[in-house]
Order: structure tokens, then sequence, then C-alpha cells
């Protein structure tokens, strides 16, 4: 499949709320939540006013003109917040663009738009039911903290 990884365009941030969508895990048998679950405070941290603050990159995965992935960074108070200097991590891809390595060079290149930003460190959060767990491991992400559900991971160059 043909694609390519650019930069996401201020003029295109709004696709960010449907990415935040589709970032939501939902395991094998698990009604879906209605699209209204993004408007809740602890979601809207990850795209309200995009691009205002520290540490806001966005990068997209577009086929045939259509973006159908997209990955973002932010410093925020998030579910993985390490410190007000290490930007945390969003992805997802559309479900038919799951599976082909879009996922993965979609974070090997926002990495490395953090590092020459001057970031040393990134942070997410994943479901530990997640199949994205493999992917972020093997960009370069380390577990280290957990609880019930989900692991904090972090990356570091």
């Amino acid at each position: 499949m043909a694609y390519k990884i650019r930069t996401l365009e201020k003029s295109e941030y709004t696709v960010l709320e449907d990415f935040l969508y589709e970032a939501i895990f939902i395991p094998e048998g698990v009604e879906p939540p209605s699209k209204d679950i993004i408007k809740r405070p602890e979601l809207q941290v990850y795209v309200e006013n995009f691009g205002t603050r520290k540490g806001d990159f966005a990068l997209c995965a577009e086929c045939d003109g259509r973006i159908v992935g997209a990955v973002w960074t932010r410093i925020m108070d998030d579910y993985c917040h390490i410190d007000d200097d290490t930007p945390s991590f969003a992805i997802s891809l559309y479900k038919e663009y799951r599976g082909q390595g879009i996922g993965t060079e979609l974070m090997m290149k926002i990495l490395e738009v953090l590092k020459n930003a001057g970031f040393s460190r990134a942070s997410l959060a994943v479901q530990k039911a997640n199949y994205a767990v493999k992917m972020y491991r093997k960009v370069g992400f380390k577990i280290v903290d957990e609880n019930e559900e989900e692991y904090i991971m972090v990356w570091e160059c």
C-alpha cells in the first residue's frame, strides 16, 4: 500500500478528534462508546487548542489523498504524565490501515521530530491487552509503571 508520512497542517488539526476516538482501545466483544466520549475533559486535553503548547507536534499518514492515521504529542497532564518537560503520545489509524507498518513509521518519524526539537524522552499509556504494546517496544519504549489495566511506557533517546 502506498502512503506518505507528513506534517499535519494547522488547517487539518480538526482530524485529531477523529483519531482521538480511533485511539480508544476497544477489547474484542465490547461495544464501542459513543463518539461524544471525546468531549470529556480528560480526553479533550489531547486536542484542545492543539498547536499552542510546548511539545505540540503532529504527523499524519496519507493514502490516496486521504489522511488515514495520525500521531501527535503534547505536554499535558494526562494518564501518562511524567513531568512538565516530557511530551505524551497519541496515535491511531483507521482500522483498515492497521497492521501494515504505518503506525510504526509514524512513531519513528515523530520520535525523530521530538529528538530534533530537543526532547530527550516521551511517554504514553497503553492498555495491557492492546496489540500496539509490541509496536511501542519495537520503537524503543520501555514499561516504567503499570496499574491493573495499563502500562506507562517511556522512550528515551
